[in-house]
């Protein structure tokens, strides 16, 4: 009787709406995290507690905000897109289950150690993920999707870097590399996403809207991306001028203000679902720009960070997180008063931020944590209202 009823409920659970699709547990997961980990951090840098049996205070919350958070709204966004993109199957049930597991394991692990555990679970992850789109990308011969392929090979052998660098088995310095090499790739998976659905879903919605691409902005924005990452990776071994660097990002930041400007994003303004993608995409010209003036010590780097993390890849990650559970779930695709506070907190939160970080050192400290309350409020906010959505069967009775 026992094992009948054990079997009967690990099928209940392998056939449980949470895994019908890789959003549901993903996002749901990602957002949990991001709603309990940003509060431990700013609790751990006034000293209120410890973060990390393996990882510890500004190792973590960096590690864990790039490494963790991220790519669980990656890979909710990429095994639910890729099945659309593809016409194929992704992981679903069972070896959706497992897939979060392994996501989760590595979160907890890095919380208490062992930190060789720890590593090699994290470290395992985004390989694994890679597999899971690649099997379905591959069979369709959707060469298109290659490049998704490579920026999720890159992110992990950051995460494989960065490891194997905490565990002195690569110089230390290589640490400070793969958080930078990291928030590139990730840059760069935002232009790649971004420029695919953002002037397709304005062109869509809004009559009259000719949303445009340019092949020379495209060249000039996403490739000026690629080789920011790479003279990052190599910049230890290459003695680049501090001329080359603001060349190149003010090249890159012109390049993305013109890519968005062609895309039409005010044509959209009367669609707060809609506006939320190109206002989340401003921020990464922004980004660009805070870093080139980083350079010239008008602001300082970490403002472009979280000008990056905050305002650029939460904001995108939470817009595309309700639109894509709203249409995958079978309702309309309309923004109501969670999804506009949830994004305008995420706004707030990075203006905050970024403007202490540049301007108000004074107020520093307090900043931060006023930053870290808006952020945890709009995650308060999006899990009230799309924990029942990601959990609970679609509306329309189909499979999904």
């Amino acid at each position: 009787m026992a094992i009948a009823n054990s079997s009967n409920f690990l099928r209940r659970l392998g056939s449980a709406p949470l895994f019908a699709l890789g959003f549901r547990p993903f996002y749901l997961l990602a957002a949990v995290f991001a709603l309990v980990a940003l509060p431990c951090w700013v609790v751990s840098f006034f000293g209120g507690m410890q973060t990390g049996g393996y990882l510890h205070g500004i190792a973590w919350h960096s590690h864990e905000m790039i490494f963790g958070f991220a790519p669980a709204v990656i890979a909710g966004f990429l095994l639910t897109a890729v099945r659309n993109w593809t016409g194929q199957p992704t992981p679903t049930g069972w070896p959706l289950i497992g897939l979060a597991v392994l996501w989760l394991v590595g979160r907890v692990l890095i919380v208490v150690g062992p930190a060789h555990a720890a590593a090699a679970i994290d470290a395992v992850f985004l390989p694994a993920l890679g597999i899971a789109v690649a099997i379905p990308i591959w069979r369709s011969k959707n060469t298109r999707n290659y490049k998704v392929l490579a920026v999720l090979a890159v992110l992990a052998l950051a995460n494989l870097a960065y490891h194997l660098a905490s565990l002195d088995l690569l110089p230390r310095e290589i640490v400070r590399i793969a958080i930078s090499a990291a928030l590139d790739v990730i840059a760069i998976l935002i232009a790649i996403i971004g420029g695919r659905v953002i002037p397709v879903f304005i062109g869509n919605a809004i009559e009259n809207a000719e949303p445009r691409h340019n092949a020379s902005v495209e060249f000039l924005a996403v490739g000026s991306l690629v080789f920011i990452l790479c003279l990052g990776v190599l910049q230890p071994m290459l003695t680049m001028s501090r001329t080359v660097w603001l060349v190149l990002l003010v090249t890159a930041a012109v390049g993305h203000t013109i890519r968005l400007a062609l895309w039409q994003p005010l044509r959209a303004r009367a669609n707060p679902l809609l506006w939320m993608l190109p206002a989340a995409y401003a921020w990464l010209p922004v980004y660009l720009a805070l870093r080139a003036m980083s350079l010239l010590d008008i602001t300082v780097m970490s403002a472009s960070v979280h000008a990056l993390t905050v305002g650029a890849i939460a904001s995108l990650m939470v817009a595309m997180m309700a639109r894509s559970a709203l249409g995958h779930t079978g309702r309309a695709l309309v923004a109501g008063w969670a999804e506009i506070s949830a994004f305008a907190l995420l706004q707030v939160a990075a203006i905050v931020r970024v403007v202490a970080s540049s301007f108000a050192s004074g107020v520093y400290r307090e900043a931060m944590i006023v930053s870290a309350m808006l952020w945890t409020m709009a995650f308060a906010v999006f899990l009230y209202r799309y924990w029942p959505i990601l959990t609970r069967p679609r509306i329309d009775g189909r499979p999904g």
